[in-house]
């Protein structure tokens, strides 16, 4: 085949440092979603969905074929650092967490996927992220060390 074609979506979860609520200001949050798409498909992965919380973020896209997923979390989260502490010099010590968690999403839970993203708010009335994260690990069939996963 001539022609190299490739269709993986994933679904990227990562916090501030220490889920510190920087993202409180709803219409901040809305921009840093908005930025974080420019970017991500300017590196060539395709955003579906995002959203999130004051202290995380969801992302559902199409990870492009020329980028790998490390590289694709590192710029998101960098360019997304620094653009944050320019908009808003209040926030001079925002920082998101170093570690992410990435799963991958069939085309089957797709729909499903992109609708809970979409719905952060709701879910997380009675649920705190790091229990949403256990869950989301938990239904990965992901081990973790919980000593490490809350920077």
């Amino acid at each position: 085949m001539a022609q190299s074609l490739s269709v993986v979506y994933l679904h990227l979860v990562f916090s501030t440092k220490h889920r510190q609520p920087f993202l409180e200001d709803a219409e901040l949050r809305e921009e840093m979603f908005r930025f974080l798409s420019y970017t991500s498909n300017e590196l060539g992965c395709e955003i579906k969905q995002v959203g999130g919380m004051p202290d995380h973020v969801h992302i559902l896209a199409r990870l492009s074929r020329t980028i790998t997923q490390a590289d694709w979390v590192k710029e998101l989260k960098r360019t997304s650092s620094i653009w944050i502490k320019q908009r808003e010099p209040l926030l001079a010590d925002f920082a998101w967490q170093l570690g992410y968690a990435v799963f991958s999403v069939s085309q089957s839970q797709f729909q499903k996927t992109y609708r809970y993203i979409l719905h952060q708010q709701e879910h997380h009335q009675n649920l705190s992220y790091q229990n949403e994260l256990r869950y989301l690990l938990r239904r990965h069939k992901t081990t973790w060390d919980e000593r490490y996963v809350w920077d």
